[in-house]
């Protein structure tokens, strides 16, 4: 096949990714047995990429070749593809974790190999460009899911790679796995312009999401409406935050504040008395928490 195509196209090479040698003048494919060619862009005709298309894989010399496992999941995910793929067999529970990196900190192919250290078995990863993804992460029973705190503390100390990680929920099948996919990819990108936390959780990052659905005027008349007097009390708002945090315990929030419990039952019962809600009831609290999002 390849001695055939070179004969079409003179400028055909192999690409070498051991020593990356590509040329940006140059169209990339794959074959099924990972063997990957390079054409120069002054022979290949609209035609003749629309041909080379149906029988070979579009390749671009930034990413790592695809592994087995990784087709899969690109076939699984990609709703032009999805309808007429074959579900395949999963042995564990896994979860869609969506991972930002700044932009040319670090290489596609390094990445995935410094990645691949903290799983106990391959983890796939779907590129969305070459700083964005998603790891394909299997939680087993014995392993228990990773801790993506830990992986950034590494990152961070041996490569000095700053990173956040949107970690989804677990799920045990493939059903709708296309649109929770396209939501982890969108939710990364809703919630990075609301938080700054370096790894949040699907759970976590909820509020987030309904908030950005929510028309301005009706945030607007929640954050007046909720808060009130207390809009613009930094001190105030970070306190019932971290209240929320800390699951509506006031020794925990007195201590994360270094403050007596009593001199916060005090500003708790103020609160009430100048807004009618009593953050100590769950409900009322999340309210407020709510509130304090949008005026973030």
């Amino acid at each position: 096949m390849i001695n055939q195509l070179k004969e079409l196209y003179p400028s055909l090479q192999l690409f070498d990714q051991s020593t990356l040698s590509s040329d940006a003048d140059y169209k990339w494919f794959s074959f099924s047995d990972g063997v990957i060619i390079g054409i120069h862009e002054r022979e290949l005709a609209p035609r003749d990429l629309s041909l080379l298309t149906t029988f070979l894989t579009p390749y671009n010399p930034k990413f790592p070749v695809l592994t087995d496992e990784e087709k899969k999941w690109s076939a699984a995910v990609d709703p032009a593809l999805s309808a007429d793929v074959k579900t395949f067999p999963l042995n564990s529970p896994y979860r869609f974790v969506h991972f930002s990196i700044q932009e040319k900190q670090i290489s596609p192919a390094a990445f995935k190999q410094a990645v691949q250290d903290f799983y106990a078995q391959h983890v796939p990863i779907l590129w969305e460009n070459d700083h964005q993804g998603i790891l394909v992460e299997y939680v087993t029973k014995e392993d228990g899911p990773i801790s993506y705190d830990e992986i950034i503390d590494v990152l961070m100390s041996d490569l000095y790679i700053k990173i956040h990680f949107f970690v989804g929920p677990l799920r045990a099948s493939l059903d709708s796995a296309v649109t929770h996919y396209r939501a982890m990819v969108d939710g990364a990108k809703t919630v990075s312009l609301y938080s700054k936390k370096t790894v949040i959780s699907y759970t976590d990052a909820i509020p987030y999401l309904l908030l950005d659905q929510t028309p301005e005027p009706l945030r607007n008349e929640i954050k007046q409406s909720v808060l009130q007097v207390y809009q613009s009390d930094e001190e105030t708002m970070k306190m019932i935050e971290v209240f929320v945090r800390n699951n509506l315990n006031i020794s925990e929030t007195a201590k994360a504040l270094h403050m007596h419990r009593n001199s916060l039952q005090y500003r708790f019962d103020r609160f009430y008395e100048n807004t009618g809600i009593d953050v100590r009831k769950f409900h009322e609290a999340l309210a407020v928490y709510l509130a304090i999002l949008i005026e973030k």
